[in-house]
């Protein structure tokens, strides 16, 4: 669902964009933090923001982190 706001932000498309990990943070909604392969061996760390359900507002990309490997430990950023 975050996919088209990233592409904007790096001015780039992804062939390849397929979520291989994840972490949650319960905040005044949900942190997800995302590990992203987007095609070769480049990953790409996603926090992506789900309001409360009261407010039906739309998953929404907070920030990223590229330069990413397979085993780069996904941490809270």
């Amino acid at each position: 669902k975050v996919k088209a706001e990233l592409e904007e932000k790096e001015g780039k498309t992804f062939d390849v964009f397929t979520a291989v990990e994840f972490k949650t943070q319960l905040v005044a909604g949900t942190n997800y933090f995302i590990k992203v392969h987007v095609g070769n061996e480049e990953f790409l760390h996603l926090r992506v923001f789900k309001s409360l359900p009261h407010k039906n507002e739309q998953l929404s990309l907070h920030s990223y982190q590229g330069g990413k490997t397979k085993h780069d430990e996904l941490a809270y950023f």
